[in-house]
């Protein structure tokens, strides 16, 4: 056998026929490489798949991925879940945040518990309960409500000044949505004015009343209609009195017996006739005889048949019974005669204002027939019984009327002014009242409120006056301050939220117990 015959192989052997087909087949030694092909396939598929159900599983729960050089899943325990928009919102499931509608993201036990340096070189003034301000800690941790401490930073607006309890935060973009202005808490002259209707009366200490003191008949009237301005010592009428006239002439016998025995030796005798004269005269006296009446008697020596009635006060006359030849005693009211140099105005003050008003107190009065004229006065006097009709208290207040403009009847507007000096207050919208309690709620720096009960007093023009509670300087909300009370009750509410996720009312204690956490793997 030839060489040639030695190196052919079998399948060299088996023809030329057969040469392209021992072309198409594959060579035994490229077997090995396409196995590892499929099986990096397969291994890629795996991982890829994988990859797809954590991408899934991450929208699912919405959960953030963990930087690559975090500990997995397996070795890290969930703490909790929160806004990143709103951290002081907790809970121990994943969902939305009530107040955004953003995905809750996880935060690790070993997240909340670190001690690293934070982030940028930022440094650490203390820890605080977001839901509690005044809960503080110079190291991470947890507060006596069960809430995680967060960190309070140096440069953070605040964060040198302790929270009060109950104090919460409003972002400057929900303030302005809400509308909320300040104002301040200062101290202010404060006065206040009491308005009233009152109606003009006659002067009762200036009426007199005119009687006789003598029986008989008028002879003469000389004020002759009703509402007649009459001066002091003006003649009213004359009277015939038989009674005076007797009187005339006793005095007259008692004169002459007085020129006759007056020079007497005799002691008594002279005395007794001074004595007879002085009694005529005190009894002409008691009968309203003025003096010139009765020096005109002297020099007359003749009694006089009617005597004249004199006014003993000016005014005007209220009432007439005198008319002539009209028979009269001392119970006949002849005259009644009003002063109206003083006049009165009766005013009635509600009930709510009756403690604000007192004797001397000063008063205005204004009325429409003198548009534009005020008149001064002052109260005179306060009467003892309120009206069970009206609720209102009558007062009395005192005018001078130069010229008797004013007229009795006549319908009033009177303002009394009630002075409290500086006292230290609030705007009347600043005030939240419940009815039980007065909140005001205080700006403190970096966006945070602290409701805060006061005690008030009067509100006068505007003003709340404030007897406890703030202190001049605050800043306090004056507007919008309902909707800010409702962003409180609602952070409290889901401060104190509980495993079930019911909240308890609004005002509940703030030391509630610690909610149940679920820790997931």
């Amino acid at each position: 056998m030839s060489s040639d015959e030695r190196t052919q192989t079998p399948e060299t052997a088996s023809g030329a026929g057969n040469e392209s087909a021992r072309k198409r087949a594959p060579k035994p030694e490229k077997q090995p490489r396409g196995c590892c092909l499929i099986l990096v396939a397969v291994v890629l598929f795996i991982i890829a798949s994988a990859e797809a159900a954590y991408i899934f599983r991450d929208r699912i729960f919405g959960t953030t991925r963990p930087a690559a050089t975090a500990p997995s899943l397996q070795d890290r325990k969930i703490h909790y879940w929160t806004c990143s928009m709103h951290p002081h919102y907790k809970s121990d499931k994943p969902g939305k945040c009530p107040e955004c509608g953003m995905d809750l993201a996880p935060v690790y036990a070993e997240t909340t518990a670190s001690k690293a340096p934070a982030p940028g070189g930022r440094k650490v003034l203390f820890w605080q309960d977001p839901m509690n301000p005044g809960n503080r800690s110079d190291k991470p941790g947890k507060a006596p409500d069960g809430m995680d401490l967060v960190p309070v930073y140096a440069e953070e607006p605040g964060a040198g000044e302790r929270m009060p309890e109950g104090a919460f935060k409003i972002t400057p973009e929900k303030q302005q949505l809400i509308g909320v202005k300040y104002g301040e808490v200062a101290s202010r002259a404060l006065s206040k004015s009491i308005r009233a209707a009152a109606r003009l009366s006659y002067d009762e200490t200036g009426i007199t009343r005119v009687h006789s003191k003598i029986a008989g008949w008028i002879e003469h009237v000389y004020v002759d209609f009703t509402g007649a301005l009459v001066g002091k010592g003006q003649p009213l009428l004359s009277i015939y009195s038989p009674e005076l006239v007797a009187t005339q002439d006793e005095y007259l016998l008692a004169l002459k017996a007085r020129d006759k025995l007056g020079s007497s030796s005799f002691s008594d005798v002279s005395a007794g006739a001074g004595s007879l004269l002085d009694a005529a005269r005190r009894r002409l006296e008691l009968w309203d005889f003025t003096d010139e009446q009765i020096a005109d008697l002297e020099r007359t020596r003749k009694p006089s048949k009617a005597v004249v009635l004199y006014s003993t006060a000016a005014g005007f006359v209220l009432t007439r019974n005198a008319f002539e030849r009209q028979r009269i005693s001392p119970e006949t009211e002849l005259y009644g005669i009003a002063d109206l140099s003083t006049i009165w105005a009766i005013a009635e003050i509600y009930e709510f204002e009756a403690h604000l008003v007192r004797i001397g107190q000063a008063a205005t009065m204004t009325l429409e027939a003198f548009p534009g004229r005020v008149f001064r006065g002052k109260i005179g006097y306060i009467y003892p019984q309120l009206d069970d009709t009206t609720r209102t208290l009558k007062v009395r207040l005192e005018f001078a009327n130069p010229g008797f403009a004013l007229k009795p009847d006549m319908y009033a507007n009177v303002e009394l002014r009630v002075e409290y000096g500086k006292r230290l207050s609030v705007p009347e919208e600043a005030i939240l009242d419940s009815g039980s309690e007065q909140l005001v709620f205080v700006a403190r720096d970096g966006g945070y409120f602290e409701p805060r009960k006061v005690q008030v007093g009067e509100k006068v023009d505007g003003q709340v006056i404030i007897l406890g509670g703030l202190k001049a300087g605050e800043r306090i909300v004056t507007s919008g301050n309902f909707l800010v009370d409702s962003e409180s009750r609602l952070k409290s509410a889901l401060g104190v939220m509980d495993g079930t996720g019911k909240s308890e009312p609004a005002g509940a204690s703030s030391q509630q117990p610690k909610p149940e956490r679920h820790s997931h793997d």
